[in-house]
């Protein structure tokens, strides 16, 4: 178990495209085990490898219900045309809260960490998160899409 450093604000590394996954190794099961302890410990309900400072295509996602999501080379392969306004907020813009629309519904073709092929069907509060923590693989923040952005104790 270890926490990293989550990366914050104008941190490069947050604006970085983040290299493709090419070998599912012990260092990923690594990689994957400290980006949950330290979503956990954040009190997130996802994480990207970017924020910890490492630039792989790699997520993990658990909004708390049934499934933790741990996924390597995720991608978006269908979102719904229905679209959403909400609040979000981010582990590495702490104190700060935007509302950013996007799709309700998306697909995303992943690996698992056994390597095998997921398709997940997700919508409401998991589309979000999956979209969220894509973006942040291509150099994408909330902040770039959120049409307004406050910090929390304004948005009441």
């Amino acid at each position: 178990m270890a926490i990293k450093k989550i990366r914050t604000n104008d941190d490069p590394v947050l604006k970085r495209k983040a290299k493709k996954v090419t070998n599912i190794d012990d260092r990923l099961e690594r990689l994957l085990t400290n980006m949950l302890d330290t979503m956990y410990e954040a009190e997130g309900i996802g994480l990207a490898a970017p924020q910890i400072g490492i630039s792989k295509r790699v997520i993990v996602v658990d909004i708390g219900e049934d499934e933790i999501y741990q996924l390597i080379n995720p991608e978006i392969v269908d979102t719904s045309d229905e679209q959403e306004k909400a609040l979000e907020g981010c582990l590495s813009y702490p104190g700060l809260q935007g509302r950013v629309t996007r799709p309700v519904k998306v697909t995303v073709k992943a690996l698992n960490p056994q390597e095998e092929e997921m398709i997940i069907e997700a919508e409401g509060l998991l589309a979000r998160a999956l979209q969220h923590e894509i973006d942040h693989l291509d150099g994408i923040t909330f902040i770039d899409r959120a049409e307004e952005v406050f910090r929390e104790e304004e948005s009441h």
